[in-house]
């Protein structure tokens, strides 16, 4: 017989946290692990930070394991899917966290660089989420990311917040079509959060203008929006379903 965690999560539940190497992702992996979930660290080019991240979790008494594989790419995808099944007996969490942004005017953006984002964004989440579709068991969750960006309409960031309306759009959906399946679906839209994501390529006054916008007056952590995760992933957020949770202090 399975336990059950001070959260009340089932210990023998299974998550998948893609882009789970760095940042949102890694600590989204390491709080699901601390929740009770075995999970399976997806990663794409940052095999030592996955390495890290499994260690992180192990070494706290969790169970992990890294795997390897392009988020776009429907064979390797699956071949993470098959892994986690293998490995931990079935999956119950899929945290689509794996995700790109190139910052530029409409004008001057570089259309390759528009590809690439709309690979891993849009392709990607749509990969991911079919896969988490046909696999996970009832009472199961899919937690896409979005962002606040779309509402936001900050110049610069249209590319990047045209994907993740697409991230939005696909969430709202799905939860519709897995009517009867028992697997809720939803978004966490996070705000500006101190990650290298976010941060690399801007200067210090545009980090601290950025950060004084919440009225909490600070950019977010990435423990601010794993908490968020775990929520939805967890018993209290069965409640909760086909819907984009703006995670960013209070911006309007």
């Amino acid at each position: 017989m399975s336990e059950q965690t001070s959260t009340g999560v089932d210990s023998g539940r299974v998550a998948i946290v893609t882009g789970g190497s760095r940042g949102i992702g890694r600590e989204t992996a390491e709080r699901l692990a601390a929740d009770g979930f075995a999970v399976v660290v997806n990663f794409a080019g940052h095999e030592a930070e996955a390495g890290k991240t499994v260690a992180a979790i192990t070494e706290a008494g969790g169970r992990a394991i890294a795997f390897r594989a392009d988020v776009a790419d429907e064979t390797e995808v699956s071949a993470l899917f098959d892994a986690a099944q293998s490995t931990f007996g079935g999956i119950d969490v899929v945290v689509h966290a794996a995700g790109v942004m190139a910052l530029a005017p409409l004008v001057d953006l570089d259309l390759d660089a528009l590809d690439r984002m709309h690979r891993t964004n849009i392709r990607g989440m749509f990969v991911v989420d079919r896969e988490a579709a046909r696999r996970l068991r009832a009472g199961g969750a899919i937690v896409n990311f979005s962002s606040s960006v779309p509402a936001l309409a900050i110049p610069g960031y249209s590319a990047y917040a045209a994907s993740k309306g697409a991230v939005d759009a696909l969430t709202l959906i799905l939860a519709r079509e897995m009517r009867g399946r028992d697997i809720t679906v939803n978004a966490v839209a996070p705000g500006p959060t101190a990650t290298a994501l976010f941060l690399d390529g801007k200067d210090e006054e545009t980090i601290a203008r950025m950060a004084a916008q919440p009225p909490l007056e600070r950019l977010g952590t990435p423990q601010d929006i794993a908490g968020v995760v775990s929520f939805l992933a967890g018993p209290a957020g069965r409640w909760i379903n086909g819907q984009v949770l703006r995670a960013n202090g209070g911006i309007v």
